[in-house]
């Protein structure tokens, strides 16, 4: 370690004067030897042992100025040049590793430099062996991790000393949940394989609109997303950037659903809610077992509020409203009084939001004209935390078309009810499979109750059976 304070000198500098002074120093020794040594042995008088003094300082100073040229010459070809030719070398690998270049050095160098040279090249290819193997092995922990985490996530855990520690720390986030409508009754039917492709055209889609507006996916749950804006670093926009990329998400399914349906794959329906709160965001688990993740009312809120939610529709929570409300256009809020909570849970229906001039909007699916009016019987199963009622609801259809269906029974539906329908018609010619559906508004009517329900799964062959029969009825 340099001493600060002490002034520094070159090798150069060093071996010049370290020569002078030695040189010096023995001819002063002669000098004063030689004097005695006539004076004591030859009773030289003062006058003569000045001129000889005279003499031999002239002598000793042609000697010297001989001796530091001719060594600097020396020293400086055979050792001071190899030597700064190192250091140069050395400081341009400060500026720029890329210039480690190779020194060369005259043929009559001495060993124990060309040792350092041959000892600093060998360093030097380690080092950039090393330093390569790293970088690769940093790239392929941020590529491969960073599809199971988010890459922000991965790079704050890389950098952060305490990335690995278990702990967190409570931030405002907003949380993003998106589910399919029906894809457990339709992963059923069909191929496992075929399934597993569909999803994955389907998240690939949605997580680089994810990426695209800032956000990270917390989790991949099956067919759900949860997503959080404002994790690990927060902005002053996380609530519009999140409800423009739930609008988003709605627009890229619609087109991706005429992708799937040309190459045979059944159309999906995707429903999101977002809610913004305080959560607490870090490592949540244990030595063995640990995820990068967040935990709170905000996360529960949000999947509360999805749960509500019809295919193509984003809601989002009183807190996320509070937040966008000046560039936002929602419809008026609705409020549940859910399980498990104390007060009720508000909602709002986004249509569109500004964000600085650039309006992004729900692309509304263009309707399929008026409903077939058709008297199907009916049994209709109420959903209650995903648990059939025993005793179904005898109803019968009033009008439908391949994505809602108006029914009548004599008790009411209350709105946001998932149900389950079951049509009473099954000839040769078709069955009607199990329809899973939601609830929009009820009314009352003279024979019972009316109820609007909009269909979150049904078979294809379903569809097409109900497409057939409002061709026919047009017709």
């Amino acid at each position: 370690m340099l001493n600060k304070g002490k002034k520094r000198t070159g090798v150069r500098e060093i071996l010049v004067m370290g020569v002078f002074w030695r040189i010096l120093f023995i001819e002063a020794v002669l000098l004063v030897y030689s004097l005695g040594y006539r004076w004591l042995a030859e009773g030289s008088g003062p006058m003569e042992l000045f001129w000889y003094a005279m003499r031999i300082m002239v002598l000793v100073g042609i000697i010297v100025v001989f001796m530091v040229v001719s060594l600097k010459h020396f020293l400086t070809r055979k050792i001071i040049d190899p030597l700064e030719q190192i250091t140069l070398a050395n400081r341009q690998i400060e500026t720029d590793f890329s210039k480690a270049d190779t020194i060369d050095l005259p043929a009559d160098t001495p060993d124990e430099i060309k040792a350092i040279v041959s000892t600093r090249a060998n360093m030097l290819e380690r080092i950039i062996r090393v330093s390569d193997q790293r970088l690769q092995l940093v790239r392929f922990i941020k590529d491969t991790f960073g599809r199971y985490l988010s890459k922000k996530v991965v790079e704050e855990i890389l950098s952060s000393p305490k990335g690995r520690q278990i702990g967190g720390t409570r931030k405002t986030v907003t949380v993003l949940m998106a589910d399919l409508r029906g894809f457990t009754s339709l992963s059923e039917s069909r191929d496992p394989e075929q399934m597993v492709q569909l999803l994955n055209r389907y998240l690939k889609q949605m997580s680089a609109i994810i990426l695209a507006y800032d956000g990270i996916i917390d989790e991949i749950i099956g067919d759900a997303i949860l997503a959080v804006f404002g994790a690990p670093d927060s902005h002053d926009d996380d609530p519009q950037r999140a409800v423009a990329c739930a609008i988003e998400m709605q627009n890229r399914l619609a087109h991706l659903n005429t992708e799937l349906m040309d190459d045979g794959y059944p159309s999906l329906e995707m429903g999101i809610g977002i809610n913004t709160g305080r959560v607490i965001v870090g490592n949540i688990g244990s030595d063995l077992r640990m995820k990068y993740g967040i935990v709170g009312d905000t996360v529960n809120q949000a999947a509360r509020i999805e749960s509500n939610s019809i295919g193509g529709q984003v809601l989002i929570g009183e807190s996320t409203y509070q937040a966008v409300q000046a560039q936002v256009q929602a419809d008026p809020p609705k409020t549940l009084m859910m399980k498990g909570m104390k007060k009720p849970l508000v909602f709002y229906s986004v249509s569109a939001i500004d964000m600085g001039g650039k309006p992004v909007s729900l692309k509304v699916k263009a309707s399929q004209g008026p409903l077939l009016e058709i008297q199907i019987p009916l049994h209709c199963w109420l959903i209650h935390d995903k648990k059939l009622d025993r005793i179904p609801l005898a109803g019968t259809t009033l009008a439908l078309d391949e994505t809602s269906v108006h029914i009548q029974t004599s008790t009411a539906i209350e709105p946001l009810t998932d149900v389950k329908l079951n049509f009473d018609f099954c000839l040769e010619a078709h069955c009607f499979d199990d329809i899973y559906a939601k609830c929009i508004d009820t009314e009352p009517a003279r024979d019972g109750h009316h109820s609007r329900l909009h269909i979150t799964a049904m078979a294809e062959s379903d569809r097409e059976r109900i497409r057939e029969w409002m061709a026919q009825a047009s017709a």
